[in-house]
């Protein structure tokens, strides 16, 4: 019973925390290497730096598509020397890893084996009819590019603006909450959320430690933040969940608050802190922060 409790209790704590970005398939010790191997290959200097989302790659050798960052990720298919692939949700690597789509099904390629064919145009910017406190939202997307490629990292907020290296952005593997990370820096959805937003008011230096919310705070009423309509969401406004057993939290930036947007999001461990164009479910709902 008392090992029962502990489980119970560890699943109550997951529900609050609420940050479930996107599952992956890890443990992959019984897969096997079918494409080039990844363990020798260098990433071009054309690709260190990342590339747009949406940019247009083509294979060098059979490449592995795998579920995630990494080589102890399974593999989920081979793909031929030569073909295009698409880069996604995420404009820099993951390490030396590209997060990819091929023929619709979507992964993670080591990028020493992809070559650029040609570079997407950069995410639109949306006009606002009426943008309320323009230097306040224009200032919380600022602080949200500045957490990109940064690690995803459980119950944690904290980055260096614009300062992600290879050595700092750190590195999460499993499956959140169960999931490892190595590193000092890195935000999960609700702890990322909380500093661009710059919730409470003592929450506005993005290198000190605070997790002050979850998303079961973001869901519900709160003097700093209000339920908007998706239809007229705004530049920084936040799209959230809650069902009681898991949650995300996501800013906007553009797009149609019912179909396709532009977001900055903690999304998970195998992705990490993104600008990515997303289609949310019926159950996020539209919140602004008290301000904006």
């Amino acid at each position: 019973m008392a090992g029962l409790s502990r489980i119970g209790a560890a699943l109550v704590a997951a529900a609050l925390l609420g940050c479930a970005g996107t599952a992956t398939d890890t443990a992959a010790d019984s897969d096997l290497l079918l494409g080039a191997s990844e363990d020798t290959a260098t990433i071009s200097s054309e690709l260190t730096g990342g590339v747009a989302i949406g940019s247009t790659l083509k294979t060098t050798a059979s490449l592995n598509l795998r579920t995630g960052a990494g080589m102890e990720y399974r593999v989920r298919l081979v793909i031929p020397a030569g073909a295009q692939v698409t880069t996604i949700n995420r404009s820099t690597p993951s390490g030396s890893w590209y997060n990819i789509r091929y023929n619709g099904i979507e992964g993670w390629s080591h990028g020493g084996y992809l070559t650029l064919v040609r570079s997407a145009a950069p995410s639109p910017t949306q006009p606002t009819p009426n943008p309320g406190n323009a230097s306040a939202r224009d200032a919380a997307i600022q602080r949200a590019k500045g957490a990109v490629g940064f690690g995803y990292r459980w119950g944690k907020g904290r980055w260096i603006p614009f300062g992600v290296t290879s050595a700092n952005k750190g590195v999460c593997t499993g499956s959140c909450p169960n999931c490892s990370y190595r590193g000092e820096y890195g935000a999960d959805c609700s702890g990322f959320a909380a500093k661009v937003w710059t919730v409470p008011s003592w929450n506005d230096v993005m290198t000190n430690e605070a997790h002050p919310y979850s998303t079961w705070d973001f869901v519900r009423s709160n003097s700093q933040w209000s339920t908007v309509s998706r239809s007229s969401l705004k530049k920084a406004d936040a799209l959230v969940y809650n069902d009681g057993s898991a949650g995300h939290i996501v800013i906007y930036e553009s797009g149609d608050g019912w179909g396709s947007s532009w977001t900055y999001e903690a999304r998970g461990c195998a992705y990490g802190i993104v600008h990515n164009l997303r289609t949310l479910g019926s159950a996020y709902k539209g919140i602004a922060r008290a301000g904006y």
